[in-house]
């Protein structure tokens, strides 16, 4: 299977073939100079699997309800894959892989895929490859794509970008209610999830986000309103309910045209910043050339402020991509 070639690789993964979807997504994760053999294969193959992002802060069930999660879309006939991405570790640089362990009643399935992605130290609680590897899980026959972010808090908005719905998940007890607010969450929340709703304090919970959801920002007739569900996602309480919010978002959103406007934004960043890494990288080579060296000597001794510097080094970048 390592040696095999791209094309094939796609052709096993159109097939449901876990080797190929894990290699596929090994390449990607690992920079593989195949990376762009692969993405020009997938690119037409795509079929609009539905995309839900999981986040919320530490400790309030995220991998139990997506677990939950998986067996609802399961006996609903739906092929599932989930990206879990774990804090990397700092010595090894990989995943920890928790959350595998904690959906491992899923392992046996042939109709679900489970992938641990390490963040690799990118901010924002995704692994800078997701796109790509949810591209992956789409044209492995996916319906649905879960992806579960870290629990890194104000940080993990991110995942807004790259799910078509954005699921956050909040617990009584944990002062999530103070979180909601402070961390952004009530502007990327499509729909909210109470879990651990048999604990004292769950309704308060639910009263308080749905009043802070109130004060936020004034919506028009028509526009989606999140719901609140409560959950025991340890006893899968509750989580016919999510799926039944999370479609009904998905058919409002196909309703009124906001699905396949996402869809192009999130394209539209991946493309942005496939093109910003690219400019890093070429403005990294330049670190040991005496041009960055003199720019810094002229900023320092103000006879260039630091965006004329900049101008200036993107002028060299730019003219050195033009002669190769």
């Amino acid at each position: 299977m390592a040696d095999a070639d791209v094309p094939t690789l796609v052709e096993q993964a159109r097939q449901g073939r876990p080797r190929a979807v894990a290699r596929l997504i090994s390449l990607i994760e690992g920079d593989s100079p195949r990376l762009r053999e692969v993405m020009a294969a997938l690119a037409p193959l795509a079929q609009g699997a539905y995309v839900v992002g999981v986040t919320g802060s530490p400790g309030v069930g995220k991998s139990t309800s997506t677990s939950a999660l998986v067996s609802a879309y399961r006996r609903a006939g739906k092929r599932v894959g989930v990206l879990a991405v774990d804090p990397s570790s700092p010595f090894s640089g990989g995943a920890l892989l928790g959350d595998r362990i904690r959906m491992s009643e899923h392992a046996s399935d042939p109709g679900v895929y489970i992938r641990s992605m390490a963040t690799r130290g990118h901010l924002g609680g995704l692994a800078w490859a997701a796109p790509q590897a949810i591209r992956v899980l789409d044209v492995a026959g996916c319906d649905v794509v879960i992806v579960e972010t870290v629990g890194v808090g104000q940080s993990e908005v991110e995942i807004a970008a790259q799910a078509d719905t954005t699921m956050v998940l909040l617990a009584p007890g944990m002062g999530d209610g103070i979180q909601a607010a402070k961390a952004g969450i009530l502007e990327i929340g499509d729909v909210y999830v109470v879990n651990k709703a048999d604990r004292e304090g769950a309704d308060a919970t639910a009263r308080e986000l749905n009043h802070m959801l109130g004060l936020g920002e004034a919506r028009a007739p028509g526009d989606w309103r999140p719901p609140i569900v409560k959950t025991v996602a340890a006893r899968g309480e509750g989580t016919d309910e999510v799926v039944q919010a999370l479609e009904k978002h998905r058919a409002w959103m196909e309703e009124h045209g906001v699905l396949a406007e996402r869809r192009m934004r999130r394209a539209a960043g991946e493309v942005e910043t496939i093109a910003v890494t690219a400019l890093r990288a070429r403005i990294g080579d330049l670190h040991g050339d005496r041009r960055l060296g003199a720019l810094a000597e002229r900023v320092v001794a103000g006879e260039l402020d630091p965006y004329a510097a900049a101008d200036e080094l993107v002028a060299g970048v730019t003219e050195k991509a033009a002669g190769a």
